[in-house]
């Protein structure tokens, strides 16, 4: 299908869109002058949402540095170095903030945000976001610059990083009801607690009764009984547990009936 040609009162946004102009004219309807486009220049940088759950407090957790500019807390994130792709830039981050073996790490969204740029500069500021999902206790951090705060809770946020926040903690929630995203952060061996409680920091303490959630889950066979325990303060020993990647195949890009 052709794109159809935007109107005169568009041409501000035509290069956002896709449309080629590099300060050329640009044929217009008849009746009317040619439009010379001015060329808009981008820079491009990376917004990093990184979330993880706390399971001594069971709450999701989202990692913020203290904004240059001292107008709140901001997202990590930098430029994109030459010859680096996107997503190398984003593990860049990663490695620069916190130290991590085991993440999830997705691209998220594009931002344009005009804000950053003055109207009468020519070079516009792009924010190509990712959201990555990490173990709190396998990401000690890096810097003493950066802090994990509870989500939601009253945050100062530097210009419409909230916004990318809480695009990503959507994106998160949609993620947890069909993907096996869970396993990629947790140990190799966990117990159904440990993933009822990750479940629960994402999508809330309602989502699912204990009972049912294990009932469910151990139904569909995708999880392995290692016969190995786990004592944890004066409780019953817990069984620990592997995900077995190729028997959750049938249920790849399907709704879990467990979420």
């Amino acid at each position: 299908m052709s794109k159809q040609r935007p109107s005169v009162q568009d041409k501000g946004v035509w290069e956002n869109r896709g449309w080629e102009n590099k300060g050329q004219e640009v044929p217009a309807s008849p009746g009317q002058e040619c439009l010379r486009v001015p060329r808009v220049e981008f820079s491009v940088g990376i917004d990093l949402v990184i979330f993880s759950v706390d399971h001594d407090q069971n709450c999701l957790l989202v990692l913020l540095g203290r904004s240059p500019q001292a107008r709140g807390w901001a997202l990590p994130g930098s430029g994109v170095g030459p010859g680096e792709s996107l997503q190398a830039a984003a593990y860049r981050i990663v490695s620069e903030t916190i130290q991590v073996q085991n993440l999830y790490l997705e691209q998220l969204y594009s931002f344009d945000e005009p804000l950053r740029s003055q109207p009468s500069e020519s070079r516009r500021y792009l924010s190509v976001s990712y959201f990555a999902l990490v173990r709190y206790e396998e990401a000690p951090l890096r810097s003493e610059s950066v802090a994990w705060h509870v989500l939601n809770s009253p945050i100062q946020f530097q210009a419409h990083h909230q916004e990318i926040v809480q695009y990503g903690y959507q994106r998160l929630r949609n993620k947890v009801a069909y993907s096996p995203i869970a396993f990629d952060v947790l140990p190799v061996q966990f117990t159904l607690h440990d993933l009822y409680q990750f479940y629960c920091a994402i999508l809330g303490d309602g989502f699912a009764d204990y009972s049912n959630f294990r009932s469910k889950l151990l139904k569909l066979g995708f999880l392995r009984d290692t016969g190995e325990k786990l004592i944890r303060g004066a409780g019953r020993p817990a069984s620990l547990f592997q995900f077995d990647r190729e028997a959750f195949a049938p249920f790849q890009d399907q709704p879990l009936v467990f979420v």
